[in-house]
């Protein structure tokens, strides 16, 4: 059996769904990243001049992008010995890790990039199994699904438009 990995991420944490054939494991990785760094608290400072007080904004971005670094390296680490990988998750953090996975040459090993909204951590580890089960029966039948969605293809009426 292949080893293959699930993974939703986002910029404040990613989870990991391995399965191989010791069975499955699931990691959570924080980022610990704020996406917007500056005020304490988010409290707005009542003492005068605050804009000098506060850190410029090139100076941020360049510590919130060593922390993302840093948290990328963490997750394909993880994921670094999957035959298959189903990346989901919201936003952008799914097209950065992929950047950074055809850097690493591992972007091939990347089988569907979908955009899902928030989920727990049973649901994550749920569909991928459910993903990677359906793949394997599929190729399991031999070509037999394959020329049967074939023939539906065919007889399907054409759309009007």
């Amino acid at each position: 059996m292949n080893t293959t990995a699930g993974l939703w991420i986002d910029h404040r944490k990613a989870v990991v769904a391995i399965v191989s054939a010791k069975g499955e494991e699931t990691m959570e990785i924080k980022s610990n990243v704020d996406k917007q760094p500056g005020r304490f608290a988010g409290v707005r400072s009542t003492a005068p001049y605050e804009s000098q007080l506060v850190k410029a904004d090139d100076r941020l971005e360049r510590k919130l992008t060593g922390h993302l670094n840093q948290y990328y390296a963490k997750v394909i680490a993880s994921i670094s010995n999957a035959d298959a990988i189903l990346v989901f998750g919201p936003g952008e953090a799914k097209s950065e890790l992929k950047k950074r996975l055809d850097l690493a040459k591992f972007g091939g090993h990347i089988t569907v990039m979908e955009t899902t909204d928030k989920l727990t951590d049973r649901q994550i580890a749920a569909k991928a199994l459910k993903y990677f089960h359906e793949a394997n029966s599929i190729r399991s039948s031999n070509g037999a699904a394959s020329t049967v969605g074939r023939k539906l293809r065919r007889n399907t009426p054409a759309r009007e438009v």
